[in-house]
């Protein structure tokens, strides 16, 4: 069974109910189809009826009670999700006009559906850009209380029979924190250890990456890197983590055995922390076009609730795994 098999029938052995706010777009359409045939959600598409409706009947279906339409602009709950979006936010000084205003973007109205009880999580990001995604999650859903900020990170489905013997990694953060410091890099690593084991079921080993390995080259971002381990293994010693390391000495059993001997992770890491986005980003793309994996992401961590972003450039697949990746997060937070 490869990870994203293995991934789905772990969500659709607790299905939940996931709003998606781009239903216009007909990837999004046949991603969510896939995702109720399978079993793994119910879900609701945010966009304007008819279009909505052109795009089902042209994959076959109609709406019924796992797969339904909010139309914004004719919504009953509109007028709530305005009301709700006002009394959030106006303490920044917004106006009532304004907030009317917002609820009928699909994005807003599908963060309040969730914070509002009204769906268990959401996904958007096929059309609309990372940042506006994002602005709607923390805006509206807003961060953990538990988490010291926000993050991001990839599942990397490695291709099936990796000479690695693994079959997936969790990278983080590639798509969201620019430059971390070392409390922030460490608080990343802590997040993405813990959605590595809720969403894979693996103990996690954890790599803070560097171009330094041990002490192997001095530098001040080799030194962020030294200090986020330290914070980390002091605040959660029961995390397995160790760094800082280079990518190989991480990931490859030998050439980790030869750079660091004493380290557990070294040679055996499944969590990648990467120490910027120039990194991280990169490295995932790598890794993601060069190397044959599929990558999820980014899967945003430290919400209240779900909420995460898709690339512009996702497929229905796509579409399908973050439906199934949102649905695990959902019943983490039960």
């Amino acid at each position: 069974m490869t990870m994203l098999h293995e991934l789905r029938t772990r969500a659709a052995s607790r299905p939940a109910h996931i709003v998606l706010s781009e239903g216009h777009d007909p990837r999004i359409v046949a991603g969510a189809l896939e995702a109720v045939r399978a079993g793994i959600a119910r879900v609701t598409l945010i966009g304007p009826q008819a279009d909505v409706e052109g795009l089902l009947a042209d994959a076959g279906a109609t709406p019924d009670d796992n797969i339904t339409i909010q139309d914004p602009a004719h919504s009953d709950l509109t007028a709530k999700v305005a009301q709700s979006y006002y009394d959030l936010r106006k303490h920044k000084g917004i106006r009532e006009d304004f907030a009317a205003e917002q609820a009928r973007d699909p994005l807003v109205f599908a963060a309040m559906m969730v914070r509002n009880g009204h769906a268990d999580g959401t996904v958007g990001g096929a059309v609309a850009t990372t940042s506006d995604t994002v602005r709607a999650a923390l805006q509206v859903i807003g961060k953990a209380k538990t988490a010291p900020l926000v993050s991001s990170f990839f599942l990397m489905a490695l291709p099936e029979n990796h000479p690695s013997g693994r079959a997936a990694m969790t990278f983080g953060d590639c798509g969201l924190v620019i430059d971390p410091d070392a409390e922030e890099l460490a608080a990343i690593a802590v997040a993405s250890a813990a959605s590595h084991q809720q969403l894979l079921g693996e103990t996690p080993k954890v790599a803070l990456l560097s171009f330094s390995t041990m002490g192997s080259a001095k530098h001040p971002t080799v030194t962020k890197v030294t200090e986020a381990t330290a914070i980390l293994k002091t605040q959660h010693p029961t995390i397995d983590a160790d760094g800082e390391l280079q990518f190989d000495a991480a990931f490859v059993p030998s050439v980790g055995k030869s750079k660091a001997p004493e380290s557990s992770v070294a040679g055996h890491a499944n969590v990648m922390i990467f120490p910027n986005l120039d990194a991280g980003n990169i490295g995932y793309k790598i890794a993601q076009r060069i190397g044959g994996c599929d990558a999820i992401g980014p899967v945003l961590q430290g919400l209240t609730k779900p909420a995460n972003d898709l690339s512009r450039g996702c497929t229905a697949e796509d579409v399908t795994n973050m439906i199934a990746v949102t649905v695990l997060q959902a019943n983490g937070n039960d």
